[in-house]
């Protein structure tokens, strides 16, 4: 039997788990710094090009399950950042809108997708590459 795929050099698996951790890692210090976990972040990234969504389609997007997302927005919620509310036509949906308080954090991180490209020394090719593969890996092993 062939032991070289059980070794953990030779899994794609790890080194995708492993940059993950570590570039969310260096996330952290500049979202302390306003008040975002980098899940927030990334929701407040969505809520601020589409201004109202609703939460099933939010936790689509964002690969997040009802279980993380839900006590993410109620904490977002009473942070200012965020509104929840009942679909008029369906109250089985909630709608998530962008507060006037979360529209004005969009100035106060608009440097971190720089800084974040900065310390990832790779070049603009490769960035558009890697971005590339990963959103195909994505859309790919989601079917």
């Amino acid at each position: 039997m062939n032991n070289e795929a059980l070794k953990l050099k030779n899994q794609l698996c790890f080194p995708l788990y492993a940059c993950s951790r570590e570039v969310i890692k260096k996330y952290k210090p500049l979202l302390d710094k306003v008040g975002l976990t980098y899940t927030q972040y990334i929701a407040m990234m969505m809520l601020w090009g589409k201004k109202s969504v609703n939460v099933k389609s939010l936790g689509e997007e964002l690969y997040l399950d009802s279980g993380t997302l839900t006590p993410l927005l109620k904490k977002m919620e009473a942070q200012g950042l965020v509104t929840r509310k009942r679909a008029v036509e369906d109250e089985r949906n909630v709608i998530v809108t962008i507060t006037e308080e979360g529209e004005n954090l969009k100035e106060k991180v608009s440097q971190i997708p720089v800084k974040m490209g900065n310390c990832l020394s790779l070049s603009k090719e490769d960035i558009k590459l890697l971005h590339k593969l990963l959103y195909k890996v994505l859309e790919n092993i989601t079917d």
